[in-house]
């Protein structure tokens, strides 16, 4: 894969994390992201603020590929991949607690930010989303949407 297509999943992945929907032209490289919660805000204010970038896109909506945040499912099987990976079983098993426990996503953020294994987290999270990121833009790319 060419660099910049590198580069330019890295930073889709970067944003979607960030809570960001992503709308990619690749015909121009142009990313234009949009954060999830002002799509289904009726604050008109914060509304008017993206206004012109929101009608681009509607204007132009055959040229964008969308790349919408995760859904929490698909969040919570990054989070159990990542558990699959711990060899040590005593954190292994205490995050297979929180993954059952109410309020997961919080628990495991938790747990895993005051690890050793935080910045394991990052890195695997980071390229679980860039290997979902490439895959939509392969099937997008090719019309097999």
């Amino acid at each position: 894969m060419e660099n910049s297509k590198t580069n330019i999943i890295k930073e889709i992945a970067s944003h979607l994390e960030c809570g960001e929907n992503c709308y990619y032209n690749p015909k121009t490289n142009e990313l234009i992201t949009i954060p999830q919660s002002l799509e289904n805000d009726e604050d008109e204010e914060f509304m008017e603020f993206f206004q012109e970038t929101i009608n681009k896109i509607k204007n132009h909506k055959k040229d964008y590929i969308r790349i919408p945040v995760l859904e929490s499912f698909e969040s919570f099987k990054i989070m159990e991949n990542f558990v699959d990976e711990i060899s040590d079983k005593i954190f292994k098993n205490r995050l297979e607690n929180m993954l059952q426990k109410r309020k997961p996503f919080r628990n495991f953020k938790d747990e895993v930010e005051s690890s050793v294994y935080r910045e394991a987290w990052f890195a695997f999270r980071q390229k679980e989303m860039e290997k979902i990121v490439e895959e939509i833009l392969k099937i997008k790319e090719n019309g097999n949407y």
